[in-house]
């Protein structure tokens, strides 16, 4: 019998890995490894049993925007983990010239779904179908 996918732990890039693991600490999540106590190059956060990899790369290693990733995150109330990303700080609540998914909307693609980018740029969605 062929071996059986499990989970995925995306790598996500970040300039600053400690900035970037107290910035998803303030969504919730909590740090599970780090390389170095000091100055972390690699480390994993996780939520609800996702977890996120945060490694270290040079600028020159990307071309922001044209270059960053985007994670989509399947969630059961959209709005409901928007006010409490709003609520740590992590989103600006007058922010909503960003993106036009700045704030909780229905999508023309049957979501609804918020978008919020992280320090190293990476872009995320949380959505669910409507």
């Amino acid at each position: 019998m062929a071996s059986m996918l499990q989970t995925i732990h995306p790598v996500l890039m970040a300039r600053d890995v400690a900035a970037s693991i107290d910035f998803y600490r303030r969504l919730g999540f909590v740090l599970a490894f780090q390389d170095h106590p000091d100055d972390p190059r690699y480390a994993g956060v996780t939520r609800d049993g996702v977890q996120l990899h945060l490694q270290w790369a040079d600028s020159e290693q990307w071309a922001y925007p044209v270059d960053r990733p985007v994670y989509r995150f399947v969630v059961s109330d959209v709005d409901a983990i928007h006010r409490e990303f709003v609520e740590s700080g992590c989103i600006d609540p007058g922010a909503t010239h960003v993106s036009p998914w700045a704030v909780p909307a229905n999508t023309p693609w049957g979501t609804r779904e918020f978008h919020l980018r992280d320090p190293g740029q990476n872009g995320l969605q949380f959505y669910r179908p409507l």
